[in-house]
């Protein structure tokens, strides 16, 4: 059995037309939902792209591999595998197109790296440019006789939400600057990232916008995977390959005043697509309800090749697949811990019914340090009933506390969450005096400190991360 597993960064699943999405963005991906088994209520539990990459391909959680955000000075410890080297222990021929590098290069016989143009202001045509690596990795895979394992790494739609033509106006075809419309307002109003929004959007006075083009990015994504499943197919691949398409995390719209990014514990961010398919192996059109989690690919990838996984925290889909009938809600655990350290430093926990997210120290939006919300009646997690259901929160964040303990007694090292600073710190201001000051273009989400050299005039503390790839750019 060969395996291809596809992270399609940043991406929620409910903005798919297989998980219900109004807009047409993703007929491919659909189509491979179609032909295995889709995952209605699967979660990242470490966010964002380093921890949530780290998790899936360990299958251990934050306090076994350590690594809580966008930092590069935390690694997971070498007793703890990736999933590539354990396959290529295996007799694999392992591959990946991608850029992330570190930690994620440990056991790849080949990498395919790429790049795109980052110099105009529109236009960047990042799918195009991954599909073309994951081509290149499909053949040289398919030129030897081993089984093979392939890690495509699609950066759509992560921001910014900069399609080409034709799809940058696929889902609006209004004026995005019409001064009477005032939905960006409060969007303007937030500091720390209205100058990032200004190098991608300027001028922008339509939420919709935005919110559009993050669907026509999945859109154009869509295309470009599109291209790889077809060569899959003409190679005849298929039957004898596990496909898994997922994501690392999702993103914030404008549910909860993060805009535009993927920081927050809200279902919109912890939430992933998960679906997987193999023919003869994986039923065709099975959609499986009840929470699992991306802890839990890894297991499932070894235990479908025949493989004994590794101690850890994942827990096999395989029992789940095997049974999948109409109506089936199981799923591999009734309660996720999450976290997050990269904007926010914060735990929650999250079961079938409620929400838990305990801050860890105050957040750059001035969020409560406690919400509560009952998912049942508030499944968008607009109502913070902490105050109303205070027996609920005790209850909850006692759970909470002891899986830390339990966790942090079992690892035999300290809990990280609470000693690995915030890489993003904000600590001073853009020089406002020059109003035509431009800053770098770097995402400020995607910044961590101790990666490159400040420059003047530009946001003191925010320094690159290398979570995008190498665009030639500074």
């Amino acid at each position: 059995m060969n395996v291809v597993l596809a992270c399609l960064d940043t991406l929620r699943p409910d903005r798919l037309g297989c998980y219900g999405h109004f807009r047409p963005t993703s007929p491919n991906i659909d189509g491979v939902a179609s032909q295995g088994a889709l995952f209605t209520h699967c979660f990242s539990p470490h966010i964002p792209t380093y921890p949530g990459h780290t998790t899936l391909f360990t299958g251990r959680d934050v306090y076994a591999h350590g690594v809580t955000g966008q930092s590069n000075a935390y690694e997971p410890p070498r007793d703890i595998p990736m999933l590539a080297e354990i396959l290529q222990r295996n007799g694999y021929f392992t591959a990946a197109a991608d850029n992330l590098g570190k930690w994620f290069t440990r056991g790849m016989d080949h990498i395919e790296s790429y790049s795109w143009d980052t110099s105009a202001k529109r236009d960047w045509r990042k799918g195009e440019a991954v599909a073309e690596a994951s081509l290149a990795v499909v053949e040289r895979a398919a030129s030897q006789s081993k089984p093979f394992f392939l890690f495509l790494h699609f950066w759509d739609p992560h921001t910014p939400y900069l399609p080409p033509a034709p799809f940058d106006r696929m889902y609006y075809q209004s004026d995005e600057r019409d001064p009477d419309n005032r939905s960006m307002d409060e969007v303007w109003a937030f500091e720390p990232f209205k100058w990032y929004f200004h190098e991608w959007m300027p001028g922008v006075t339509d939420i919709e916008f935005p919110k559009a083009q993050y669907d026509a990015e999945i859109a154009y994504m869509d295309c470009c995977l599109a291209r790889v499943l077809t060569r899959l197919d003409e190679l005849d691949l298929v039957r004898d390959t596990l496909l898994v398409l997922t994501a690392d995390h999702g993103e914030e719209l404008d549910e909860h005043g993060c805009w535009f990014d993927h920081h927050g514990l809200y279902d919109t961010n912890v939430r992933i697509p998960l679906i997987m398919r193999l023919p003869e192996r994986v039923p065709a059109g099975a959609r499986i309800g009840g929470m699992v989690r991306s802890l839990d690919v890894l297991p499932t990838i070894l235990d479908l090749a025949g493989i004994e996984p590794p101690a850890g925290e994942g827990v096999s889909m395989v029992p789940l697949i095997e049974s999948a009938r109409p109506g089936y809600d199981r799923g591999t655990c009734d309660v996720i811990h999450l976290t997050e350290n990269t904007w926010m430093k914060k735990r929650g926990i999250r079961t079938a019914a409620w929400k838990l997210i305990r801050a860890l120290e105050p957040d750059p939006h001035g969020f409560p340090p406690v919400e509560l919300y009952h998912l049942v009646d508030d499944p968008e997690e607009q109502r913070n009933v902490a105050e109303a259901f205070p027996e609920v929160v005790s209850e909850l964040g006692a759970r909470m506390d002891a899986h830390v303990a339990r966790r942090v007694a079992e690892v035999g090292r300290p809990d990280p969450i609470p000693i690995q600073p915030v890489p993003l710190k904000r600590v001073g201001r853009m020089q406002e005096s020059d109003p035509s000051h431009k800053p770098d273009t770097s995402h400020p989400s995607d910044l961590s400190a101790g990666d490159t050299k400040l420059k003047d005039g530009d946001f003191i503390g925010y320094v690159r991360d290398e979570e995008a790839p190498d665009t030639g750019t500074a």
